[in-house]
């Protein structure tokens, strides 16, 4: 998890507690950044390559929990790409372009923005639509929040939880990509969970991606996998989940950076889903955060021990351990 090397970031823990304290009450609610003027409009953003189309405050089950998203259209027209998607959940100081340029810690980094990420993900995934979902809070511009998605602190720490019907991960991701289908005019949107109309459009496939701090969200439908599955409302959605990436998971919490729960990890396993695991020395081989190699070794051989066959890397091995290599993850997946 990038934000809390304070020494990387040239931030000081004393820095932090200080503007914590000065900022609590203002960005408990939100932060504002670029996208809280934008709820009321979509604006096409140019690339060098595609056309990027971001959606400003898209509503998940509850329409108060909104999300920006990024939409970056298949670049096949045929029928079978139609209905395949790939889902991005960023890591921490990730942001819009014009966000990051703003914050000297983040300006650095904007070579990983939203949008660049989109346009790797679109040629990594070049017949599906690629959607990246930026967190609901940048807690000081550095920690992103999915609370939206998960319970969690004001650094984004999550707190787990079991399935609960109409609330909690798998609920917010599916209106989510309901209401911004509908209002992308994409062909063949996803029916909303509270819908009558429990059909899922023909071909419809569902790829998840977790970078970083993003993982939280993943782990998070992991916990609710058992739930879901048995729900009738929500357990054909469930089962157009193809594949879930795990790109060097990281965040600022002292346990639970990768799922451990063998009853969890039992029905994940046994789900069908394809889980893929990619790692960097500078999440798993840090010496101060030992529990997060710990944690990723018990993962995999669980979900082993339980007849899963999951696809596991270890990226730069061969290299010091550094945050350059933890973004180039997202390349090398």
């Amino acid at each position: 998890m990038l934000s809390v090397r304070v020494v990387a970031w040239g931030v000081t823990l004393a820095s932090v507690a200080k503007t914590m304290s000065s900022l609590l009450g203002s960005t408990c609610s939100g932060s504002r950044g670029l996208g809280s003027s934008s709820g009321t409009r979509d604006a096409v953003r140019l690339t060098a390559r595609q056309e990027l189309q971001r959606l400003g405050a898209v509503p998940g089950c509850d329409p108060s929990r909104t999300n920006e998203l990024l939409l970056l259209r298949s670049q096949t027209q045929d029928n079978s790409s139609a209905s395949k998607h790939v889902v991005f959940f960023h890591g921490d100081i990730q942001n819009f372009q014009e966000e990051m340029s703003l914050h000297s810690d983040a300006a650095q980094w904007i070579g990983w923005s939203l949008e660049q990420v989109g346009q790797v993900l679109g040629r990594r995934f070049p017949d599906s639509h690629i959607w990246v979902v930026r967190a609901s809070r940048m807690y000081l511009h550095k920690f992103s929040c999915y609370q939206h998605f998960v319970q969690c602190n004001m650094f984004g720490a999550p707190e787990h939880s079991a399935y609960a019907p109409g609330q909690g991960a798998f609920c917010h991701l599916r209106s989510l990509l309901s209401n911004a289908m509908n209002r992308a005019s994409l062909p063949h949107p996803l029916p909303p969970p509270e819908s009558a109309d429990t059909t899922i459009p023909p071909g419809f496939s569902l790829t998840l991606v977790g970078f970083s701090k993003g993982c939280v969200v993943l782990n998070q439908l992991v916990y609710e996998l058992p739930g879901a599955q048995s729900d009738p409302l929500m357990s054909k959605f469930v089962h157009c989940i193809s594949d879930m990436f795990w790109l060097d998971g990281g965040h600022p919490g002292g346990s639970e950076t990768w799922v451990t729960n063998k009853e969890v990890l039992k029905e994940l396993a046994s789900s069908g889903i394809s889980v893929h695991a990619h790692v960097t020395p500078y999440e798993v081989c840090d010496p101060m955060r030992a529990w997060v190699g710990r944690e990723h070794e018990l993962f995999v051989k669980t979900l082993e021990e339980f007849g899963a066959c999951p696809s596991k890397k270890l990226h730069f091995e061969d290299e010091p351990p550094s945050i350059e290599n933890h973004f180039r993850v997202i390349q090398e997946f």
